[in-house]
């Protein structure tokens, strides 16, 4: 009976492993693993493929990258055409008995040599449009990227273009005269006409308008050039300016930081001293800076005045640290820093160009402003950075700057020889 009872229970295990229909529930699970391609493969659809997308670029970082030390060394120099003859010193530069109205073949491969970042013409260098041009021609045809070409076109007192006879350029007043109309949209439409026929003549920078405050009737070198005694008329002014110069598609410069309004000296001749505090220079020099920084000056120069009150230092503002770092953190000016011509005694006759260049550089200028001996200033900067006393990520923040601004306005677009 028992061995029966094995037989029938043998028999039924055998059909239940044979049966072809199985249910579900008559189905143990499986324990062998499946593989993921051929899961993926049964509930993915294929993906289509899509091209793939360009990284954005740095055009800056492409121009950088294929610039020498030296190329981005002489960045920050504007210079005169003059300062391309290494045997003249700063007196002779500045002075009208020697004037560059072309370049010659010293001047050229003494520009190959050091090539600078840009040029500032004085009346003296201009003849009439014709020569103008081939100059401007010369000056850009000998660099891989296209130079700064500024000048000093204020109107009134201080122009270029204006007082030369050759050129026939509208004609304004001092910027004191503009302002006792007490209508802004005349600073505006002033500097919107300067900035238009210095782009025509092919110049890129125009250092002004001017910030300062005209607080001191005694002041030798400001005066009627400021537009106003009153600090808030200046500033509605200097604004206006600023937007005129860059309706015009000109580059503005605000000058002479923290103010020269309230000094009795030029410092082209001697040394200035301010004894103002940062709080009295508040209410006061910097309402028109922070008017012109707001309306978007890309550029702002710096006095060589003392300032101990301020900078806690002995060297003038456009040599001191402190002074830069205010205006960086305090006013917020995140554009071009550039010094006042460093040929101006109050500079040349206290410092060498070797250790004004350093003292620049280390002090936050962007760009030196007609150095007293290129060479020498040039030189300097280029021996600190090969011997680690400046860091080359520092020369290359300000390069950054420049020729992003350069980008800006179109005076540069690719890393071509660059």
């Amino acid at each position: 009976m028992k061995i029966l009872l094995g037989l029938l229970i043998l028999s039924l295990l055998i059909s239940c492993g044979l049966s072809d229909d199985p249910t579900p529930t008559e189905t143990e699970p499986t324990t062998e693993p499946v593989s993921p391609d051929t899961a993926e493969a049964e509930t993915i659809e294929p993906e289509t493929t899509e091209p793939p997308t360009e990284e954005p670029t740095d055009p800056v970082a492409e121009i950088m990258a294929g610039m020498t030390l030296r190329q981005k060394i002489g960045q920050l120099f504007i210079i005169r055409p003059e300062g391309l003859d290494f045997s003249l010193d700063a007196y002779q530069v500045e002075s009208d008995d020697y004037a560059l109205t072309e370049l010659t073949d010293t001047a050229i491969q003494n520009l190959q040599d050091y090539p600078v970042g840009g040029f500032t013409l004085f009346t003296k260098n201009l003849i009439d449009p014709d020569q103008l041009n081939r100059l401007l021609e010369q000056l850009a045809g000998h660099l891989s990227l296209a130079p700064f070409i500024s000048v000093d076109e204020e109107g009134g007192l201080v122009t270029r273009l204006a007082s030369h006879p050759a050129f026939d350029v509208p004609v304004f007043p001092n910027m004191a005269l503009i302002a006792l109309s007490g209508d802004p949209d005349q600073a505006r439409e002033a500097a919107l006409s300067i900035g238009d026929y210095l782009i025509r003549h092919g110049f890129n920078l125009n250092f002004a308008p001017v910030a300062d405050v005209n607080s001191n009737p005694d002041n030798p070198v400001i005066g009627e050039r400021a537009f106003s005694s009153d600090p808030f008329i200046a500033a509605q002014m200097v604004e206006a300016a600023v937007q005129g110069f860059h309706d015009a598609g000109m580059m503005a410069t605000l000058k002479h930081f923290p103010g020269h309004g309230d000094t009795a000296t030029d410092t082209h001749y001697d040394t200035a001293v301010s004894y103002k505090t940062w709080a009295d220079m508040a209410a006061m020099e910097l309402i028109p800076f922070e008017a012109g920084i707001k309306a978007g000056a890309d550029m702002v120069m710096l006095a060589h005045i003392l300032t101990p009150e301020v900078s806690g230092d002995d060297l003038p503002a456009s040599l001191s640290p402190e002074i830069h770092r205010l205006l960086r953190q305090e006013l917020g000016f995140d554009g071009i820093i550039i010094t006042d011509s460093l040929a101006m005694r109050a500079i040349s006759d206290h410092f060498s160009p070797a250790e004004t260049a350093l003292l620049s550089f280390q002090a936050g200028n962007d760009i030196q402003l007609l150095p007293a001996h290129l060479p020498e200033a040039f030189d300097a900067l280029e021996q600190a950075i090969t011997d680690g006393t400046i860091d080359e990520a520092e020369l290359d923040e300000r390069v950054r700057r420049i020729l992003s601004l350069k980008l800006q306005y179109g005076l540069i677009e690719q890393a071509s020889g660059a």
